[in-house]
């Protein structure tokens, strides 16, 4: 079992890190440098490989600038790219980084567990030192792993759910669960901290569990279909655990074409500017905030100290790979349940822009919900 942990970057890196304007990104596959690349080996060259943006904004959103922001502070030369939910992009890019670029470290956050096993053995085949970035890449054996504790961000999820069915009023819950990616071992992590909540009390007979669905992709059109299907099927659903707020957005497009919106207790995770949006519309209960310095931080510095050549010495975890149960040294973050209550404590920390939250149709909301313009 993961054990949750605070880690030990510093405020002032994560508030830098977060304070950075999001870079701007080429055609696929998008790229970005911090120092530049032909600098005659001056710096030290660090690989980093995000995922996607069709289903998450916080890769180029957040995780992009507080990445680049850190690499410039530790005077790194990084080259920063996103697959854009190719597994044949992914490969290619770890290609030119290893085989041309010669980076010294590379920071993966895998599209799918076989391409990432593969870029990760090339790597390391390669002298290259590997962080795993968000999700672990099973059978991988990354040298370091950086993420959330995730189990816990699937235990904070099923206890906001508890607490938001409870000030509903909702006298027979009864819930639908849309779980993530199948092949994302962060997805199979968030199910077990949530389910580890709701199964007590479906067993006893408290609350009713209606479906239960793994959405291929974390793809948000599937999301809203397989949830149609659940409430074609049972009309009593008036619960619905999801695990991200873009899945829970095509949820809630659909209770709203039912006219229901507002009326069922629904989950979110991210904090995006949509899932803030419906948190204050009152048609999401809750989302998980985890912000990105807490990652980007601790995993340039780490890559830092790889590059050169020093062994790091910070306060690592461990955590089991699910499927050699070998261990890994890893920096794990807590994440932060948003509700109505605190649903600017991302804005504030420039996380989820003020300007996509609070656009017009939403000024008077995010007045009264205290959230002050950035």
């Amino acid at each position: 079992m993961m054990r949750k942990a605070v880690l030990t970057a510093t405020v002032g890196a994560a508030a830098l890190a977060l304070g950075v304007a999001a870079c701007s990104s080429s055609s696929s596959p998008s790229s970005s440098s911090s120092g530049g690349s032909n600098n005659g080996g001056a710096k030290p060259k660090i690989g980093i490989i995000l995922p996607e943006t069709a289903t998450s904004a916080r890769w180029e959103g957040a995780d992009r600038p507080a990445l680049s922001a850190e690499c410039a502070k530790k005077n790194l030369d990084c080259d920063i790219q996103n697959a854009q939910g190719s597994d044949q992009q992914e490969k290619s890019i770890a290609d030119q980084m290893i085989k041309t670029e010669h980076v010294q470290v590379l920071i993966l956050t895998q599209t799918d567990p076989t391409t990432g096993l593969a870029v990760t053995t090339e790597a390391k085949a390669a002298g290259v030192k590997v962080i795993d970035y968000d999700r672990l890449v099973p059978g991988s054996a990354p040298d370091y792993y950086v993420s959330f504790d995730n189990v816990q961000v699937g235990k904070d999820q099923g206890n906001a759910l508890v607490a938001a069915v409870k000030a509903a009023g909702t006298a027979k819950p009864d819930v639908a669960i849309l779980d993530g990616a199948p092949t994302d071992n962060n997805a199979t992590l968030f199910n077990q901290g949530y389910m580890s909540v709701l199964n007590p009390l479906i067993s006893a007979g408290t609350w009713k569990k209606s479906a239960e669905q793994a959405i291929a992709n974390w793809d948000n059109t599937t999301a809203g279909t397989t949830f149609t299907s659940m409430y074609n099927a049972d009309h009593g659903i008036n619960t619905v655990m999801v695990a991200n707020d873009g899945m829970a957005n095509a949820v809630i497009a659909d209770l709203k074409n039912l006219g229901i919106n507002g009326k069922v207790v629904v989950s979110g995770q991210d904090a995006t500017a949509g899932g803030l949006q419906h948190i204050l519309d009152g048609d999401q209960s809750f989302s998980i905030y985890k912000p990105s310095s807490q990652e980007a931080v601790p995993a340039v510095d780490l890559a830092a100290e790889l590059a050169a050549g020093k062994t790091p010495t910070e306060n690592f975890q461990t955590v089991t790979d699910p499927s050699n149960q070998s261990s890994i040294k890893s920096l794990l973050a807590t994440p932060v349940t948003i509700t109505k209550q605190n649903v600017d404590q991302p804005i504030k920390d420039n996380y989820t822009p003020y300007k996509d939250v609070c656009t017009a149709a939403y000024v008077a909301k995010c007045t009264a919900a205290g959230i002050a313009a950035q």
